[in-house]
């Protein structure tokens, strides 16, 4: 395996010196090409703030975080957006379709800024919209799609430019059961048909129990790590639950 993200020591500061906040408290891990990862925590555990380091949203105060072998905490802000563009794919909880556009042009803008030909561009956005079944909604509008329509989309958007590193952050916090079902299954096919290497974090643990491995943050630290293995996702997703009270977290915010 090809290792995809090496994180070294990283620490995350915010405030001044009357009042400093540690989100991130010495952290360090690896995720390997073709990795599923989830990322779980209780709020202000630093999950967010991890991931935002890591899809170079924000900045490390210490520490270093390389992708495919470049430092990004050394890069300016110029290389830093090229490497954004080429390398990472992003997945939001509110979607971020643009609204005046159709699915596939909000999934074709990202092959657009990379000057893709329109030829390729019109056969990845078939192929990828089939892996996702969103072929019957590309010629719709944000509006006219359902939330996990639209989260299906958003996903073949992140995936299109064959990014290095998919992120999702609390990908189904604003889906029913069903759409958060059928997007899961969506993440599965991206990452085992298409090799996706996706890094998610969430505070469900349905949603955790689709992953491979999962890291646990608490007070900005790994506090735990569980790797699936050969369970199956209702073993797996009872392992999560016994981690998540041992956190102390409330088992309602997470079933």
């Amino acid at each position: 395996m090809n290792k995809v993200l090496s994180v070294d020591n990283i620490e995350k500061y915010y405030g001044n010196k009357g009042n400093i906040t540690k989100a991130i408290n010495n952290i360090s891990f690896e995720v390997q090409k073709g990795e599923y990862i989830g990322i779980m925590g209780a709020s202000g555990s630093g999950k967010t703030t991890l991931l935002n380091c890591i899809s170079t949203i924000d900045s490390v105060t210490s520490g270093h975080i390389r992708i495919k072998g470049k430092d990004i905490t050394e890069l300016n802000s110029k290389k830093l957006a090229k490497f954004r563009r080429e390398e990472l794919g992003f997945i939001f909880q509110d979607f971020n379709l643009l609204d005046t556009l159709t699915a596939y042009e909000n999934i074709a803008l990202a092959l657009t800024i990379l000057k893709i030909p329109a030829k390729k561009i019109d056969k990845r956005i078939k192929e990828v919209a089939e892996k996702l079944e969103i072929t019957e909604v590309l010629n719709k509008y944000p509006y006219q799609m359902s939330g996990g329509q639209k989260q299906r989309v958003a996903s073949a958007r992140a995936i299109i430019t064959n990014p290095s590193l998919v992120m999702a952050d609390e990908p189904t916090g604003a889906l029913d059961s069903k759409s958060a079902r059928m997007l899961l299954e969506s993440f599965e096919t991206l990452n085992k048909d298409m090799n996706a290497t996706i890094l998610m974090v969430t505070h469900d643990a349905f949603t955790a129990s689709y992953a491979h491995r999962i890291l646990f943050i608490k007070d900005g630290r790994i506090f735990n790590e569980l790797i699936r293995g050969k369970d199956t996702r209702k073993e797996f997703f009872n392992r999560i639950i016994e981690v998540v009270t041992l956190l102390g977290g409330d088992n309602n915010n997470v079933l």
